[in-house]
């Protein structure tokens, strides 16, 4: 039997490396089969280069539909967050490691259920973040959740062991991994959520004493 050839962003890439030109090639992407149900390629946006880059999993739904990446309930809380920490989100570049959303419909209602995207369409998606970590070159890299810790620093690390340290990296001088805010509005009880939200705020409050040090 013939190997399924594995498909991938590689396959749209620019001639040129630019952000500008990686941005406009990535709404043509065919990469997975994610295209057929994401409204459009949900790109990263921020300042390039960038001492601080953060990289989440996928984009919601709200992301999905306006096309910018952390605008939705994740998005917002985010943003709080870096106000408490005293870092400003215009200064920093914010991904995902997958650029399309990734939904199945509520049982009810209209609503998109947002689903983690598994191993060959992550693969698929890197070379993107790839590029993207190049052209940024951030200083400080910060893995919001499981999915993009795992991708960037290996399937062995866990954010809720490893939450907040300082890790070796190739992708920049420090490295991180903490939670991610949609993981916080998912907890299950409010006190558990402020305790979470609560210790964001800590690892990005360490994260902006570090730039601060220079």
């Amino acid at each position: 039997m013939k190997p399924v050839q594995q498909r991938s962003a590689l396959e749209f890439f620019p001639s040129r490396m630019t952000y500008p030109a990686l941005r406009t090639a990535s709404k043509e992407c065919r990469g997975c089969d994610l295209y057929k149900v994401g409204t459009q390629t949900v790109f990263g946006e921020g300042k390039v280069p960038s001492e601080l880059m953060f990289v989440g999993e996928v984009p919601g739904d709200e992301e999905d539909l306006k096309g910018h990446p952390f605008i939705g309930p994740a998005g917002r809380l985010f943003d709080k967050a870096l106000g408490e920490a005293d870092l400003d989100r215009s200064q920093t570049y914010v991904t995902n490691v997958v650029k399309h959303f990734k939904w199945h419909p509520a049982p009810r209602g209209k609503r998109r259920i947002h689903e983690k995207p598994n191993a060959m369409e992550i693969r698929a998606c890197t070379p993107w973040l790839g590029a993207e970590i190049q052209l940024v070159h951030p200083r400080i890299l910060v893995c919001l959740g499981a999915t993009a810790a795992q991708a960037l620093l290996g399937k062995d690390f866990r954010v809720t062991k490893q939450r907040g340290q300082w890790v070796e990296s190739e992708h920049a001088e420090k490295t991180m991994g903490t939670l991610h805010p949609s993981a916080i509005l998912r907890a299950p009880d409010p006190e558990m959520r402020e305790q979470q939200y609560r210790d964001l705020v800590a690892d990005l409050t360490k994260i902006a004493r570090v730039m601060a040090a220079g």
